[in-house]
């Protein structure tokens, strides 16, 4: 259900949602149709019978071994990747998080949500609007007021990535003041060359697999976002078709030499 759509124009809705139905990816959830009212309009998408990536990656009782988490990371990679390169009109969805990825009888992980998606024109690179997305997910350059490009997917899509290695949320204030931010930690771990304490080993973790995957995540949540790699270049770190360079010190971290 839309809430803040006011301003939108009807015509401009009904173009989008046309542009949004005619996205088809494996690994996007499958946009049904909508309805329009004067209170409220709604958009339908297929069911997923099992619910979200938070559900699984959150629960008391985790349900995901290392072999599924890194199948789900590729997933999510694949579906990001046609919306900012392969579909009819470039997409930036700007809401990439464990709630909107969702997951299917499979356990192949498709992404939802289009609500707050920026549609780019052909001749677009890059768009300037208001703050959308979820705190702890949004990418640097929307508080700085510059051009928002797909680099804000990927810096979402890092965030996630780190959540997914750990089995946690990206800021848990019961935890160690140390460890409370996901991203700070995670770097100290990666630095400090201790990346076994992000991870549980009965989940099976391929130590390689997890050097890679920390690797992606840093380069994906640089604050710079000329820096981060497209998604092309994330799958194919992802998937081992090309090397994952050492990536460079984040600015934020006070640590850095």
């Amino acid at each position: 259900m839309l809430h803040l759509v006011s301003t939108d124009g009807e015509r401009e809705f009904r173009t989008e949602m046309k542009i949004i139905g005619r996205t088809h990816h494996r690994n996007l959830v499958r946009f049904l149709g909508y309805s329009l009212d004067t209170s409220n309009r709604l958009l339908v998408y297929e069911y997923m019978s099992n619910g979200s990536l938070a559900d699984l990656l959150f629960a008391p009782k985790k349900l995901l071994c290392w072999e599924e988490k890194m199948g789900i990371v590729r997933n999510i990679a694949r579906g990001l990747l046609y919306l900012h390169e392969e579909c009819e009109t470039q997409i930036i969805h700007c809401d990439i998080k464990p709630g909107n990825i969702l997951i299917d009888e499979n356990r192949r992980a498709k992404i939802s949500d289009f609500g707050l998606s920026k549609l780019l024109k052909p001749d677009q690179t890059n768009t300037f609007t208001g703050i959308r997305g979820t705190r702890g997910y949004v990418a640097p350059e929307w508080h700085k007021n510059l051009p928002i490009t797909t680099k804000a997917d990927v810096y979402s899509f890092g965030i996630v990535l780190l959540e997914i290695i750990c089995s946690r949320r990206n800021m848990d204030q019961s935890l160690p003041e140390e460890e409370m931010i996901l991203e700070n930690w995670v770097y100290d771990c990666f630095q400090a060359g201790e990346l076994h304490r992000l991870v549980d080993e009965e989940e099976g973790v391929d130590g390689g697999q997890l050097d890679g995957m920390v690797k992606v995540a840093i380069w994906c949540t640089l604050e710079e976002p000329s820096l981060r790699p497209s998604m092309r270049k994330v799958l194919l770190m992802l998937e081992g078709t090309v090397d994952i360079p050492s990536p460079p010190c984040p600015t934020s971290f006070s640590s850095c030499i």
